[in-house]
């Protein structure tokens, strides 16, 4: 670990950076050029002290999952995520390891989106990062772990998963996360978390093996969708995806039109806030 260049990376990156670019207010008064330090450690889920020992060179070598969240806070590019990584004492992550490091320009998007739900999914339909209005409607994705972080595991091993989705939509769901996982395994292979995900799912669903032996392949959202909110009942929603390049993270954003029940029912959500998602009484 080189203590001196990740404390000048770190504060370089930092001063760069402007409230607007990370959907802060700009506030009055302020000294400091770019970020203050309490904001890159708000952002990046760390106590200010932590942060501060960093850019000090006091700190001590930061765990993987710390640096993503870091670069995630700067808005690191690709190549200055694997620098940070490097000059940290840690491998780079590999092109399509399973990676919390969001793409920037997704996150940008993101970052305006504050009066309707969007997250940001790997092709593993893992949560990334999602806004305040999508933890409001599906709940706080930050608490999964192992292969769980998956929606496409826990929809074919929690029953649980499946109630957002009307009783009539389910099968119809099962073909689409199936279809998705195909997509992904084709392009990580057998020998990734794609393949790990799916040698799982063979032992623990048997609807998921009967789907997989159909060998559809998509990687698509619905335009249009019904979730169930345990307070607001259905909620018709309009579902708009924006992939990365390589097609590895997808920005999901769920809009209603104006003056319709969903467009009520989202404004409903938005004074609901962090209630967490319950499953629906079928």
């Amino acid at each position: 670990m080189d203590h001196a260049a990740l404390a000048d990376f770190l504060r370089r990156r930092r001063e760069t950076l402007q409230p607007e670019d990370v959907a802060l207010p700009p506030g009055t008064r302020r000294r400091t050029r770019g970020l203050r330090r309490e904001e890159v450690a708000s952002l990046a889920v760390m106590s200010t002290d932590y942060y501060t020992r960093l850019e000090q060179q006091r700190g001590p070598q930061p765990s993987e999952h710390m640096l993503a969240s870091l670069a995630r806070a700067l808005r690191l590019t690709g190549d200055e995520r694997d620098y940070l990584y490097r000059i940290a004492g840690h491998n780079a992550p590999t092109a399509l390891s399973l990676s919390p490091h969001v793409a920037p320009a997704l996150l940008r998007v993101l970052d305006r989106l504050h009066d309707t739900p969007a997250l940001v999914l790997t092709d593993l339909s893992e949560t990334l990062v999602q806004n305040r209005m999508a933890t409001a409607l599906f709940g706080d994705a930050s608490n999964h772990r192992g292969l769980a972080r998956s929606a496409i595991y826990r929809w074919f091993t929690d029953p649980a998963e499946r109630t957002i989705y009307p009783e009539a939509d389910r099968d119809r769901q099962s073909r689409a996360q199936v279809a998705s996982m195909r997509a992904a395994h084709g392009v990580r292979g057998p020998r990734s978390r794609a393949g790990e995900l799916v040698r799982a799912l063979h032992k623990a669903s048997e609807e998921f093996a009967e789907l997989w032996a159909r060998h559809e392949v998509a990687q698509r959202f619905e335009d249009h969708k019904t979730l169930l909110h345990p307070e607001l009942g259905a909620i018709e929603l309009d579902c708009q995806a924006l992939f990365t390049e390589d097609r590895s993270q997808t920005l999901l954003v769920l809009t209603a039109p104006p003056r319709t029940e969903g467009y009520e029912k989202l404004q409903l959500l938005a004074v609901l806030g962090l209630d967490r998602f319950t499953p629906a009484e079928n």
